[in-house]
C-alpha cells in the first residue's frame, strides 16, 4: 500500500477520498466502494499505486476513439478494480476485487510503461480496460513522463471521477472516451451501484476543456434501449457536448451478472443510430456488430467518405478536412503536445 493522491482528513480520524464522485469517507481501517483505497493510520492509501494487471498493443479505434490519430496503435494499459458494480461487466476478471482483497497484477513504475510505448512506436498511451480513475497516481506520473517524449496520454472511463481528479489529470490528458450508460439514474442505481448525475457533470466539464472526447453508449435490449431514453442521450449530446461529439452505440453480448441476457440485434443498433442522426449529430457510430457503413466517417455537410473502417482495417481518405467541400472535420488528426 502507498500513499494515495486526492484526499483529505476530517474529523475523528476519518478521510474523504476526492479521486471519484462516491467521495468515500473512510474510518480507520475502512476501504472505499471501489475496494482499493483504504483508511491507514489517518492516511488514505491506495493498493493500485503501482499495479498493472494488463498490457496490449490496440488500435486506436477498438477505445473507441474514431477522431483521435485514427489508424494508429496504443499502448493500452490495465489496473484492477473498479468503482461501478456493473452487472454486465466485461471486464469482470479484473474490475471486481475479490473479499480476500488482493489485487491481481505486476508493479511496473510510469516509466517502464512509457519505455514500452515507446519501444513498440505507439502513437499513445491509453489506460483502459479497468476505471482508470483508481489508478491516480500511475496516470499522473505516466502522463506528465510522456509529456516530454510527445506522447499522449487517453483514459477508458465511466465518467465517475471528480472534479479534482478532472482538474489534476486532465492538464496532461489528451483524450478521453466516456461511457454515457443510459439516461436514467435507475438504471446506474440498479445495474451500476452508481448515479447517472455525476456522469453528466464529467461530460458538461470535459466539454469546456481541450481534452478530445468520444461518447460510448452500450445498448442493452429491453433495460436501456427505448427510443425515448436514447433520444434523451441523444439530445444531451447535441445540446450540451456539441454536434460533432461522436456517440458510438455497442452491441451488448452476454458477459458477467447478464452472460444469458439476450443480445442486440442489428435493427435495434440501425434504430438507435438514426436517432443520434435525427436528433442532429454529426457523427454516430455502430460497433461490436459488422456493418457496411456505420463505422464509417463522412462529411457532415456534402456526406463524402472520409475514413472507411471494417473491423480494425482504416483506411484514412482524408482528415481534418473533406476533400470535396472543405468542411473541417471535428478531431484530433495530428499531435503536438500542448503543454
Amino acid at each position: 500500500m502507498l500513499p494515495s493522491l486526492l484526499w483529505r482528513k476530517t474529523d475523528a480520524g476519518h478521510v474523504s477520498c476526492l479521486v471519484c464522485s462516491h467521495k468515500c469517507v473512510l474510518k480507520d481501517g475502512a476501504f472505499g466502494v471501489c475496494k482499493t483505497r483504504m483508511n491507514k493510520n489517518g492516511r488514505l492509501v491506495s493498493l493500485l499505486t503501482d499495479v498493472v494487471s494488463s498490457v496490449q498493443i490496440d488500435p486506436i479505434e477498438k477505445k473507441p476513439l474514431y477522431h483521435f490519430l485514427p489508424a494508429s496503435t496504443v499502448f493500452s494499459v490495465g489496473s484492477s478494480g473498479c468503482n461501478f458494480r456493473c452487472s454486465f461487466c466485461q471486464n469482470s476478471h479484473i474490475s471486481v476485487i475479490p473479499e480476500t482483497g488482493t489485487v491481481t497484477g505486476r508493479r511496473v513504475d510510469a516509466q517502464t510503461l512509457l519505455d514500452l510505448a515507446v519501444r513498440h512506436a505507439t502513437a499513445s498511451i491509453a489506460f483502459t480496460y479497468n476505471e482508470p480513475t483508481l489508478s491516480v497516481e500511475l496516470i499522473n506520473e505516466t502522463a506528465q513522463r510522456a509529456a516530454s517524449a510527445n506522447l499522449p496520454v487517453v483514459l477508458v472511463t465511466n465518467g465517475y471521477m471528480s472534479q479534482d481528479f478532472l482538474e489534476l489529470i486532465g492538464k496532461n490528458c489528451a483524450a478521453m472516451n466516456v461511457d454515457l450508460k443510459s439516461f436514467s439514474d435507475d438504471f446506474y442505481r440498479e445495474y451500476c451501484g452508481a448515479r447517472l448525475l455525476p456522469v453528466l457533470d464529467t461530460l458538461k466539464a470535459l466539454a469546456k476543456t481541450n481534452i478530445w472526447f468520444e461518447v460510448t453508449t452500450l445498448v442493452i435490449p429491453g433495460v436501456n434501449d427505448s427510443p425515448e431514453e436514447l433520444r434523451d442521450c441523444a439530445q444531451f449530446i447535441c445540446n450540451e457536448l456539441g454536434v460533432d461529439t461522436p456517440w458510438h452505440l455497442s452491441a451488448f453480448f452476454g458477459a458477467h451478472k447478464m452472460r444469458n441476457h439476450p443480445a442486440t440485434s442489428p435493427e435495434t443498433l440501425q434504430m438507435a443510430w438514426e436517432i443520434g442522426k435525427d436528433a442532429g449529430l454529426h457523427f454516430v457510430y455502430m460497433g461490436n456488430i459488422v456493418h457496411p457503413t456505420g463505422a464509417n466517417t463522412y462529411c457532415p455537410d456534402c456526406g463524402a467518405l472520409l475514413i472507411e473502417r471494417t473491423r480494425w482495417n482504416v483506411v484514412v481518405h482524408s482528415a481534418g478536412k473533406c476533400p470535396a467541400c472543405g468542411c473541417a472535420i471535428a478531431g484530433v488528426w495530428h499531435w503536438v503536445c500542448r503543454w
